[in-house]
C-alpha cells in the first residue's frame, strides 16, 4: 500500500491546500502530514515572536482539522534546515513512505534545503511540489524577452492577461479518509513567544470569515479608506497570508463572487485591492529571479555605495517610537505593541528611517521582521527596497516622504496620533503634527521628545548622499550583483 506524506510548511489549512489534495486522490494510500519546527533558522531569519506564537496556535488547530478528516499530523522540532532534512529522510525510510508531497517555498535558503532533500530522497521516496502560495508561479509572467519584469505596472498588465488564461480556482478540503483519530497536542516551540493579542484569532474558518466580510462589507471603499490609519479601512488577512491559513487564490476567488466586474472595474476598491494582491505576487516573483535579494543586496546595485549614518541612537529613537514627528511615533508604538502596522505607515516609517534619519535600509527591514506577526520576507524586503530606492521602482531616488505633510494628510485630525501618543492628548488637532510649536506659543513642556532631525536639513543631506553613491559608479563597468534563474 503506498504511504504519502504532506510536509506542512507556511500552508497551515486543509482547505485549498494543493499538496495535501493531491496526496489524498488516491483513496487506498496511507497519508501522514508532519510539521517540522527549526526554531534557530527561524532566528536567523529574524522571525517575530509574535509570529511563531501564531504559528502554533494554527498549528493546534489545522492538527485538529486534519484529526477529524482521519490523518495523523506528526510533529518534530530540529534545529535547523540541515537537520531537518536529515531527520525527513530517516522518517520516510521508517515509515515506508512513497511519495512526500509538499507546496514550495521561494526564498533561497528553503530553495537550496529542497533541493537537497529531494536528491537525498532520489531512488527511495518520490518528491512533489506545488506552486501554492501564489495565484501564478514564478517564472510564469515574464517580458517578450523572457526576462523577469523590473517595474511593476507592465508586470501587473501581463499578470492579469495571464490570469484570466489560468485555472486559479480553490481546492476543496480532502474527504474524510476514516474516521477521526485521538491527538496529542505539540510542545510548545523552543522560541521565545510572545502574546498575539485578541485582534487575530487563529484558524483557517477565522481567516476565511475576516476574508468574506471585508469582500461584502468593506472592499468597495478600500481605494479611499485604505490610506488612513484611523480608519479600518483595510483586509487585515496579512497574517493568515503569511502562515498560510489563508491562500491568494481564496481571496481571489471571495474577491470575484462578491465583485464581478473587478477586472473590467479598474478604478474601484475591489481592483485596488487585486492590486495589492497582485504586489505580493511581484515581490515573490522577484525573489525567485533574482536570489540576492534574499541576502541583504539591494536591486540596483550602486545604492550599496551610499554613506549611511552608522549611529545607534537615531536608530533606537526611531525603533521605541521617540523620534518627534508623531506619525512616525504612533506607527512604531502600533507596530511594537501589537505586531502589526498599517501599509501607510510602513512607508512613511520606512522612508523617515532611510531619507531623514540615512540609517541602511537593512536595520529597519530587520526590525520589522522581528515585530511583525505578518511578516514575510519578499514583501518586507520589497517594501523597505521600495521606500530606500535600492530595489525595483520607477521613481528616482529623490522621492522622499515629508513625515509631517504625511500625517496631515493621512491622519488630519490626529485620532490614530492620540491612540498611540497618550501624552499629546491636550494638544488641539491644528497643532498635533507639531506639537511643540504649539506648546512654545503656549510656554508649556510637552512630555514627548523634540524632533531629532529637522526634515529639510535631512532632505538635503540624503539627496548628496545618493548623488555621490551614483556619481561613485558612473562610468565603472561594474558587474551584475547576480544572475537570474539559477
Amino acid at each position: 500500500m503506498a504511504t504519502h506524506l504532506v510536509w506542512l510548511r507556511n500552508d497551515l489549512r486543509v482547505t485549498d491546500n494543493k499538496a495535501l489534495h493531491a496526496a489524498c486522490q488516491d483513496p487506498s494510500a496511507e497519508v501522514l502530514a508532519v510539521f517540522i519546527a527549526t526554531p534557530s533558522q527561524w532566528a536567523a531569519h529574524d522571525m517575530a515572536p509574535r509570529q511563531a506564537t501564531f504559528i502554533y496556535q494554527h498549528l493546534l488547530q489545522v492538527q485538529q482539522d486534519l484529526a477529524a478528516l482521519g490523518i495523523e499530523l506528526v510533529y518534530h522540532m530540529c534545529r535547523d534546515f540541515t537537520e531537518s532534512v536529515n531527520w525527513l529522510v530517516d522518517f520516510c525510510q521508517r515509515q515506508r513512505v512513497t511519495t512526500l508531497y509538499y507546496n514550495r517555498q521561494y526564498e533561497f535558503n528553503e530553495r537550496q534545503r529542497d533541493s537537497r532533500l529531494a536528491h537525498a530522497l532520489e531512488g527511495k521516496t518520490a518528491c512533489r511540489g506545488f506552486d501554492d502560495a501564489l495565484l501564478l508561479p514564478p517564472r510564469s509572467v515574464l517580458t517578450g524577452s523572457g526576462e523577469m519584469f523590473k517595474v511593476y505596472t507592465p508586470f501587473r498588465n501581463a499578470f492579469i492577461r495571464r490570469l484570466m488564461e489560468s485555472n486559479v480556482d480553490s481546492l476543496p478540503a480532502p474527504r474524510p479518509r476514516k474516521a477521526a483519530i485521538a491527538f496529542e497536542r505539540p510542545a510548545v516551540f523552543d522560541y521565545p513567544l510572545a502574546d498575539v493579542g485578541d485582534g487575530y484569532l487563529a484558524g483557517e474558518q477565522e481567516a476565511l470569515r475576516r476574508l468574506s466580510a471585508f469582500c461584502q462589507e468593506r472592499v468597495q471603499d478600500y481605494g479611499t479608506a485604505r490610506d488612513f490609519p484611523a480608519v479600518d479601512g483595510t483586509s487585515g488577512l496579512s497574517p493568515y497570508l503569511a502562515v498560510g491559513a489563508l491562500s491568494p487564490r481564496q481571496c481571489l476567488n471571495r474577491l470575484r463572487a462578491e465583485c464581478p466586474e473587478v477586472l473590467a472595474s479598474t478604478h474601484s476598491g475591489a481592483f485596488t485591492w487585486l492590486n495589492e494582491l497582485i504586489w505580493r505576487e511581484f515581490y515573490r516573483h522577484l525573489m525567485v529571479a533574482y536570489p540576492f535579494l534574499c541576502k541583504h543586496r539591494p536591486f540596483i546595485g550602486w545604492t550599496d555605495s551610499v554613506q549611511w549614518n552608522r549611529g545607534e541612537s537615531a536608530l533606537r529613537a526611531w525603533q521605541a517610537g521617540k523620534t518627534g514627528y508623531p506619525i512616525v511615533d504612533g506607527a512604531m508604538r502600533q507596530l511594537n505593541t501589537t505586531g502589526w502596522m498599517h501599509n501607510r505607515l510602513r512607508m512613511i516609517c520606512a522612508s523617515f528611517l532611510v531619507k531623514d534619519l540615512l540609517i541602511d535600509w537593512r536595520a529597519g527591514e530587520r526590525y520589522f521582521m522581528q515585530q511583525l506577526l505578518d511578516g514575510d520576507l519578499a514583501a518586507n524586503n520589497g517594501g523597505w527596497q521600495w521606500a530606500a530606492s535600492t530595489g525595483c521602482d520607477a521613481a528616482p531616488y529623490f522621492r522622499i516622504f515629508n513625515p509631517t505633510l504625511q500625517g496631515k494628510r493621512f491622519d488630519p485630525q490626529g485620532a490614530f496620533i492620540r491612540r498611540w501618543l497618550p501624552e499629546l492628548a491636550e494638544v488641539p488637532e491644528s497643532a498635533i503634527h507639531q506639537p511643540h510649536e504649539w506648546a512654545e506659543k503656549r510656554g508649556c513642556v510637552l512630555n514627548y521628545p523634540l524632533p531629532i532631525v529637522d526634515h529639510g536639513s535631512a532632505r538635503v543631506e540624503t539627496l548628496a548622499a545618493f548623488d555621490a553613491a551614483k556619481r561613485l559608479h558612473q562610468g565603472v563597468n561594474t558587474p551584475p550583483l547576480g544572475r537570474p534563474y539559477p
